[in-house]
């Protein structure tokens, strides 16, 4: 009798100590594995870049003139450049510059302007919105200053319609006309550059 209950006494402490072991430390999910938890590592700050279509501050200028003279004017280096006739066109991303020349009778006045060029324009720009016309001043002269709105052509690659706004500058002189174009993304913050340009037109 003393020898049997030495052998249950011995098989209960061998039994609680197999539940205590299995019991002890962190319990494990299903499957039998754990898993640490540790923060993800912070992302890299973005990189800070200029608003579509805003030309940087460093953007360097170049002299242009036509070939058959009659007037210069400064444009952004290393724009692509593309000449139809009187007009030279300079383009860069989503930035556009035209300088379309020719003759005429007489100095063009806001009311010249608003009569004859805002209903070619209003057929041509897709979602034309008139803005205001205006006389202004630049170093070559008197000019009239035409703003609006509009869609620009689809991307040849892409597609996509970019909502432009649009600085038209008319010069006269001895019977010549310019009529200077600079066009961006709306939003785009290049009143420094286009006033550059503007500034830098020459009659010779």
């Amino acid at each position: 009798m003393r020898r049997t209950l030495v052998l249950s006494l011995a098989a209960l402490t061998l039994t609680g100590a197999v539940v205590a072991g299995c019991g002890s430390g962190s319990s494990a999910p299903p499957g039998g594995s754990t898993t640490s938890s540790t923060a993800p590592a912070p992302a890299p700050a973005p990189t800070e870049s200029n608003p579509a279509g805003d030309i940087p501050d460093n953007q360097a200028y170049v002299a242009y003139q036509p070939a058959g003279g009659g007037f210069t004017a400064k444009v952004p280096e290393g724009w692509a450049r593309t000449t139809t006739g009187s007009t030279v066109i300079f383009t860069d991303k989503l930035n556009r510059i035209e300088i379309a020349s020719g003759r005429a009778k007489a100095a063009p006045t806001p009311k010249s302007v608003k009569s004859a060029v805002v209903p070619l324009l209003q057929r041509q720009v897709p979602k034309f919105h008139l803005g205001k016309v205006t006389v202004v001043s630049r170093p070559a002269g008197q000019g009239v200053l035409l703003t609006y709105q509009g869609d620009s052509a689809p991307d040849a690659v892409t597609g996509k319609v970019v909502h432009d706004a649009f600085e038209r500058y008319s010069f006269f002189q001895g019977g010549r006309q310019v009529a200077l174009t600079l066009s961006g993304p709306v939003g785009a913050d290049n009143v420094d550059p286009w006033r550059t340009v503007t500034d830098s037109f020459r009659w010779q």
